[in-house]
């Protein structure tokens, strides 16, 4: 039987063994850590569980035909529930908006709350929902590193309408073409976040991301956002993959120009195809030491970071939901703080997850789990222990301002996760949570590829590389590996 070996059990790695499986690979998945998952995995303290990293379930249908690829019956490994809300907003001026998943219903809330139209809403949507058409199937299910991707008509059609994409001005430029209150264009900019960018940057393009919350939904998953990798990794074990945890890769072995296998604990394994799904920063420093880098790929601006507190909250809030998030009231200064200075912004934008909303037993009885986050800029070695400090006041100063409460004597129970702990648990460069930033209208093209174009047989998964980060992204990396894998 033909062998592969993935190494990194991130979702994309792990979705990528389950696809080789399916080709009839031999696959074995290493992972430095001793437990699946990456940035998808879990924290549990003191009676509270926290999902670590992604706490937004968009396109489920991608984790869906894993299992329909396999054979199997999705429902009988995973289940999720659509979320009526998509999140709540709340500025310091006292205004709170609810965005539902109804874009109509949505639309007439920010008619009631802004001096937008409900009309504007409608009309961006139309336009979020264009650039989509345009890019899916070319730009985000494809490779664009192949010849063959831009010789058929599909592709010619997309490109014929390229200019419809936006990519010529900021995201933020377009956004205040669409709407005249501050409130609107501030929650429509948010998306650039989405992937570790900057929406006064950023090309409008990424106004394609609203489209896949407001037509395709937001979804819980039953048992939490880690459950994505739980169902996985069952569906890959029931695919013939095994997975080897607490096994760092050392090397990934190159003779001849082509991949041999990779070494790790001083043992090497045979393979002719490995599909990286570390970082490819590290992929290139650390395990193709000896072999030429792209360095001009590796040099681009990264993404930003996170600082995530996971506190466990003794007291209910009825007025929040699962997604919370609580507005900067200068937005462009805190971007500016990211991406210019390397710092936090001293009122940053505050993101509150909190999935006990939805499944009860990740909290004690009268009590919510916290999923605490702001962005944050990526490690140059910035003094992270008195900007933890700093941001944590300057995070519970504003809960109390905006929900009229002294949060800071609710807390039971606290955990930190910092672009330090990033980059030391899930092997991203800088903590960087996306790989590169997408700043640049052309950053789409200058992701590394999914494979290597000098070493036969190497291939690359994941947020770091081609179409991008975020769960579904991730997943469509491995499905392209899979394309490109005979």
């Amino acid at each position: 039987m033909k062998q592969a070996i993935v190494i990194g059990a991130g979702i994309a790695g792990i979705a990528a063994s389950i696809r080789l499986a399916v080709k009839g690979y031999s696959v074995t998945v290493f992972e430095a850590n001793a437990y699946p998952g990456g940035k998808l995995s879990e924290i549990q303290t003191e009676g509270y569980r926290f999902d670590a990293g992604p706490s937004l379930f968009t396109m489920p249908q991608y984790v869906d035909e894993l299992f329909v690829l396999a054979g199997k019956q999705p429902r009988d490994y995973f289940n999720y529930q659509r979320l009526e809300k998509l999140c709540n907003y709340f500025y310091e001026d006292g205004t709170q908006l609810t965005a539902w998943s109804d874009s109509e219903k949505f639309a007439k809330e920010i008619a009631r709350k802004t001096t937008d139209t409900a009309q504007s809403v409608i009309n961006f949507l139309k336009k979020s929902e264009k650039i989509y058409s345009i890019t899916n199937h070319v730009f985000l299910e494809k490779s664009l590193h192949r010849l063959q991707t831009y010789l058929n008509t599909d592709t010619l059609k997309s490109l014929a309408q390229v200019a419809e994409i936006d990519s010529m001005r900021s995201m933020n430029k377009a956004n205040e073409s669409f709407f005249k209150d501050k409130r609107t264009v501030q929650l429509f900019n948010r998306y650039a976040t989405y992937n570790g960018s900057n929406p006064y940057k950023a090309p409008a393009t990424l106004n394609v991301i609203p489209h896949l919350e407001y037509h395709y939904g937001a979804y819980f998953p039953s048992g939490g956002m880690s459950a994505i990798t739980q169902s996985l990794v069952n569906l890959a074990k029931d695919c013939g993959v095994e997975f080897l945890y607490n096994m760092p890769v050392d090397e990934i072995v190159i003779d001849n120009k082509s991949v041999k296998g990779i070494t790790a604990r001083g043992t090497t394994f045979s393979s002719s195809v490995v599909v990286s799904n570390m970082d490819v920063w590290f992929t290139y420093k650390k395990l193709l030491q000896g072999q030429k880098a792209p360095e001009r790929i590796l040099g681009q601006e990264r993404s930003s970071s996170a600082l995530i507190f996971y506190w466990g909250i003794k007291a209910q809030f009825p007025q929040l939901d699962l997604h919370n998030i609580f507005f900067s009231q200068n937005y462009q200064k805190e971007f500016e703080f990211i991406w210019q200075e390397g710092k936090i912004f001293s009122d940053p934008t505050v993101y509150v997850n909190i999935s006990s909303k939805y499944k009860p037993d990740d909290a004690p009885d009268g009590c919510e789990n916290w999923f605490v986050m702001i962005n944050v800029p990526s490690n140059s070695g910035q003094d992270w222990d008195g900007l933890i400090l700093e941001a944590k006041a300057n995070i519970l100063s504003k809960l109390r301002r905006v929900l009229g409460l002294d949060i800071a004597s609710l807390i039971q129970c606290e955990e930190i996760l910092d672009p330090r702990s990033i980059e030391s648990k899930t092997a991203s460069y800088q903590g960087s949570l996306y790989g590169t930033s997408s700043n640049d209208r052309f950053a789409a093209f200058l992701r590394h590829p999914n494979f290597s174009s000098k070493l036969k047989g190497l291939y690359f998964a994941g947020g770091s590389v081609h179409p991008g980060g975020g769960i579904p992204l991730a997943l469509l990396s491995a499905k392209i590996v899979s394309g490109l894998v005979n």
